[in-house]
């Protein structure tokens, strides 16, 4: 695998309203890249975004498609990078990418940590009422990565899997068990128990598993 597309970007005005977001990205060559992601990327709003858990962002070509197919109107509009993300590698999607891999790109090692929980930002920058909610239903929400060693990603540079810990658990089947009404104690327990899990995602499963027992 190798790297087809990298993105970082500043903080804009996010039209017609009077916020600012670091969603807007533009594509470039070369990144350098510590525990907090790309050196120059901006996260707008730190509640929700960017902090070691969500240092870089991975958004697949599998799941633009997917948004294509539902809304054909953003065919050319909605292509790698528009979405937010940092990272575009063709073969990975959320079907093979699982909770607490590791990944060698260029010269940074960096582990999934959780899945993307899209926001209204989505909806609001493809001017597309319902498309925030589409994509969290569909499960095609991309991932984020924290970073075990910082360095330097090219485009071109290759992307090789170091450890998967976590085989059974992609993030479409994280996505599924986290957005179902009906799972079940074993199943949030499976989730619990993945190496490499974001820690406040962790609390949130245990306490929703706590509830089921009373």
């Amino acid at each position: 695998m190798d790297i087809q597309g990298l993105y970082r970007g500043k903080a804009q005005l996010l039209k017609p309203s009077s916020e600012y977001t670091g969603i807007y990205k533009q594509p470039v060559s070369f990144v350098a890249v510590d525990q907090l992601g790309i050196k120059g990327d901006v996260q707008v709003d730190k509640r929700y975004h960017g902090g070691p858990d969500k240092a870089l962002h991975q958004y697949s070509l599998l799941s633009y498609q997917g948004i294509i197919k539902a809304y054909a109107e953003l065919a050319g509009v909605a292509v790698p990078g528009s979405i937010g993300e940092n990272i575009t590698i063709a073969e990975m999607a959320e079907a093979t990418v699982c909770i607490g891999d590791q990944y060698r790109f260029g010269s940074v090692l960096v582990q999934v940590s959780e899945p993307r929980r899209p926001c209204w930002k989505i909806s609001a920058i493809f001017k597309q009422s319902g498309l925030t909610e589409f994509i969290e239903r569909e499960g095609i929400t991309g991932w984020y990565y924290r970073v075990l060693e910082a360095g330097e990603i090219s485009l071109g540079d290759r992307a090789e899997l170091v450890e998967r810990p976590n085989p059974q658990v992609s993030i479409a089947y994280f996505n599924r068990i986290l957005n179902g009404t009906g799972s079940s104690s074993d199943e949030l327990a499976n989730l619990t128990e993945c190496v490499g899990l974001a820690t406040y995602l962790r609390d949130r499963l245990e306490k929703r598993r706590a509830a089921l027992h009373g």
